[in-house]
């Protein structure tokens, strides 16, 4: 498929007459001049413009197609090749040009089809190879790897494959071995730079990066991949600006250039755009179903969410060795199905969902790729999480802590395992870190939050947390939290308090029982000490609050110790 031509040498320049200098400034490249360039644009132009005035090069239509496949217009490619199949004297090797661009273009089967009736070839082992891995037909895959030839075309496919299966050293090796061999193959810095980034090590993508943006500042792959490691470095403004050059550039012929950056510039800016950019960009770009699935997270539209990636089946890579193919895992679909199916299951009760969820986290969590990195344990201590075991949650969350100091999200899940525990008095320190309004908004980090004050003796806050809420079924079921957490712990005052309230909001209930245990235990108070006397008369309030038959007793009661031990109650 790929034409190339060997640039000749350029020998000394001679002198020439300033009238031959002005005849070349105006003379118009050759084809081979524009091809030599990689001008593929003024190529296409420049047979384009032959064709349409009956001048035609030797080839022309074959040149045609050549360029309009290195410019990206596949579709024009596809469409060239396809005319010349159907003349008689059809160069056979076409059939193997039609099936590559068939291949950039998804058609899988028609490519298939196309590269079969080719004659065997070096090119067309690497596109039946690459075929192979889309269809997960593993055996002709291992077919086709033994094929292979140690040369640069052949290695080069070899480590795309590795790259698209996950297998980042093995590809970074390739490349770094091609660059001993050919230091002038720069553009393979921007593949080794590719998959640093794939690994997490985003600074050393950024190095690699550099050597070949010195040489080629222009480059839309380069300068993307740039914005996307500010992006994990820095934030997402660092990386917006990092793409205003790129927009400028990408105005001409790379179609997927442009699509790439309008899929990053939503990502940048935080899902803005989302609904706009991302559906059509689904088949296009494989990050966008995900991005959009992200997207429909955070605007709490869980079923959305679910819809969208339901029927996405995560692929497991497998190796190319013995070594190598037990424990991949395209990790990334994995944890976004775990982290739907979780959400879904805790908003609807089901339990079914929720066992998904663990069976995904552990899948990531467990394997060898993924078991000592950031995102892996994030996974485990996820399942563990939803097992309820939360000795061992801390256990990898606690590994993981430093990285995340600031995190409003990791800090909920911290401060959750911390007091499910027991250790109260820490986790009401980590939910106290915690700014973001939705979280602190959220029921769970509230009655979370009460149960903590209350457990370290400060009934007072966890009854104001309560104050604070509207009338709703949340603040219903906290303040049945607030009076029940309170009695256990002996917090009579704002146990009464709160089982006074629920006995005006439920009054057939039996929540008098409780007020009255609870005056009881301040009147107990009292009497040791530990209470004011004050106190006494907001006692003989809530008790007047209720219709119970055994009110007045008490108050009796409370009323003859008031007198007798000089208590004002008026």
């Amino acid at each position: 498929m790929i034409l190339s031509r060997v640039k000749p040498a350029v020998g000394a320049e001679t002198p020439v007459s300033i009238s031959e200098k002005k005849k070349n400034k105006t003379k118009v490249p050759s084809l081979e001049e524009y091809l030599q360039q990689r001008d593929y644009l003024g190529a296409f132009t420049l047979l384009e413009f032959q064709r349409s005035i009956g001048e035609k090069e030797e080839h022309a239509d074959l040149w045609i197609g050549y360029c309009a496949f290195h410019l990206g217009d596949y579709k024009r490619a596809m469409e060239e090749y396809k005319s010349l199949t159907m003349k008689p004297d059809c160069l056979a090797e076409v059939w193997v040009f039609l099936a590559c661009a068939l291949f950039f273009l998804g058609l899988y089967q028609e490519a298939e089809e196309a590269a079969s009736k080719a004659p065997m070839s070096p090119l067309q082992n690497r596109l039946l190879f690459h075929l192979a891995h889309k269809f997960n037909d593993e055996k002709r895959l291992m077919g086709f790897h033994q094929n292979l030839e140690d040369v640069t075309e052949d290695q080069l496919s070899l480590a795309s494959i590795h790259y698209m299966r996950s297998h980042y050293q093995e590809a970074i090796d390739i490349y770094k071995r091609l660059l001993l061999q050919n230091k002038d193959f720069l553009a393979l810095k921007v593949y080794v730079a590719l998959c640093y980034y794939k690994l997490d090590y985003y600074d050393v993508s950024q190095e690699v990066l550099a050597v070949y943006l010195q040489s080629m500042p222009d480059s839309t792959i380069a300068l993307n991949l740039k914005a996307c490691n500010h992006f994990r470095l820095y934030n997402g403004k660092a990386a917006e600006a990092e793409l205003k050059n790129l927009i400028d550039i990408s105005s001409c012929s790379l179609e997927f250039a442009k699509e790439l950056i309008r899929h990053n510039l939503v990502v940048f800016r935080g899902g803005e755009g989302a609904l706009q950019v991302l559906p059509p960009l689904i088949d296009v770009i494989p990050e966008a179903r995900l991005n959009l699935v992200i997207y429909y997270l955070r605007q709490d539209d869980v079923q959305e969410a679910y819809n969208l990636i339901q029927d996405l089946v995560p692929t497991t890579p497998q190796g190319l060795d013995k070594t190598s193919h037990k424990d991949l895992l395209f990790s990334q679909e994995y944890i976004l199905k775990g982290v739907v199916n979780a959400a879904l299951g805790q908003e609807i009760g089901s339990r079914d969902h929720l066992k998904i969820a663990q069976q995904f986290f552990q899948l990531v969590g467990g394997s060898a790729s993924e078991c000592d990195t950031i995102p892996g344990r994030q996974c485990m201590a996820s399942c563990f999480f939803l097992l309820r075991q939360f000795e061992d949650v801390l256990i990898y969350l606690n590994s993981v802590k430093g990285y995340f100091y600031n995190d409003d999200t990791f800090n909920f899940n911290y401060a959750q395992a911390k007091a499910a525990l027991g250790n109260y008095k820490e986790a009401e320190e980590v939910f106290l870190l915690i700014q973001n309004e939705k979280i602190k908004n959220d029921y769970v980090y509230l009655s979370w939050l009460a149960r903590c004050y209350i457990m370290n003796q400060r009934g007072r806050l966890a009854w104001e947390l309560y104050l604070k809420m509207g009338t709703s079924s949340d603040s219903f079921s906290l303040l049945q939290l607030i009076a029940n957490d309170c009695y256990k712990m002996g917090q009579f005052y704002y146990a009464a308090k709160a089982f006074d309230a629920l006995e005006k909001l439920d009054p057939g209930s039996n929540y008098w029982e409780g007020k009255r245990g609870a005056c009881v235990g301040i009147f107990q108070l009292i009497l040791a000490n530990k209470e004011s006397k004050e106190n006494l008369k907001e006692v003989l309030s809530l008790l007047r609050n209720s219709g119970n038959p055994q009110v007045e007793y008490i108050i009796r009661a409370l009323r003859k110790w008031a007198k007798d031990n000089r208590v004002l109650l008026s």
